[in-house]
């Protein structure tokens, strides 16, 4: 449990930061395209016996870099760009597994998701890419926005967007890899864009949102790992519940918050 909530942590954290400026990007399911390609990589991993966060990695990573240039150089869209690495990842592991004779525990473990199960290997590994994630962004947080928002007056600023662009894809490849045994593959994208969309119906401003972004993916990693314990239910699954409840419960409230405003103000005309 100790082990489940220091590595859930961490995960939570990266896959907010790295979240909020998906999101804006319009690139909220790459994540998910992601995580497919993650998936061929840990089937490579287990067919050609090497430790799979390893092959996860790397596969990912050159993925992201290779489906990158390919917008660049083809001018595909992204949803098409996304399609093709989701579909890539996937055909890869099937193809990988059935070469393997088929799935293990370990193979489902991460398809679904295993934070209990976590060696001290995990945690370490997990850690460390975590924290070099979190630093990167914080001391790129500047270029970064201005990359964001709007990339052309980035480059007018002189911030280097084709780089800058690349390292970014390359830091959500590895925040994937982080979020695999908190909440596995299949529902990485929860964790990663559920937790800003929430955030961002708040109105804050982008520091402020991210903080909120990175205080409701820990405490429903947090809450989720505590009660799925003595409830016996999976711990991926109860976290990313209780982040749609919040997602839910926040939509309510804001539009009963905008029709009891609406309602002041007609009262208003009325009365005056």
């Amino acid at each position: 449990m100790q082990r489940a909530l220091v590595t859930g942590i961490a995960g939570a954290i990266c896959c907010a930061m790295i979240g909020l400026f998906l999101v804006l990007k319009r690139y909220s399911l790459f994540g998910d395209a992601l995580s497919h390609m993650a998936f061929g990589g840990i089937a490579l991993g287990y067919f050609i016996n090497v430790y799979p966060i390893w092959t996860a990695t790397v596969v990912s990573v050159m993925a992201a870099l290779g489906i990158t240039k390919l917008r660049k150089s083809t001018k595909i869209s992204g949803d098409a760009a996304i399609a093709v690495m989701l579909s890539s990842g996937l055909g890869m592991a099937v193809i990988l597994i059935s070469a393997s004779h088929g799935f293990t525990i370990d193979l489902f473990s991460f398809l679904f998701g295993s934070v209990l199960l976590t060696n001290m290997n995990d945690v370490l590994l997990i850690l460390g890419i975590s924290c070099g994630v979190i630093f990167t962004l914080i001391a790129l947080r500047k270029p970064l926005l201005h990359f964001t928002f709007d990339e052309e007056q980035a480059k007018v600023n002189g911030v280097p967007v084709e780089k800058l662009n690349y390292l970014f894809i390359s830091l959500a490849a590895v925040a994937v890899i982080v979020t695999m045994r908190l909440v596995g593959i299949l529902l990485i994208s929860a964790l990663i864009v559920i937790p800003n969309l929430t955030s961002m119906m708040m109105g804050k401003g982008f520091k402020k949102t991210m903080i909120i972004s990175i205080s409701l993916a820990v405490t429903a990693t947090v809450t989720g790992i505590i009660l799925s314990y003595p409830l016996n239910w999976a711990p991926s699954g109860t976290i990313v519940m209780i982040l749609v409840a919040t997602y839910v419960g926040t939509l309510l409230a804001k539009r009963l918050g905008s029709f009891s405003k609406k309602k002041i103000s007609q009262e208003n005309i009325i009365n005056h």
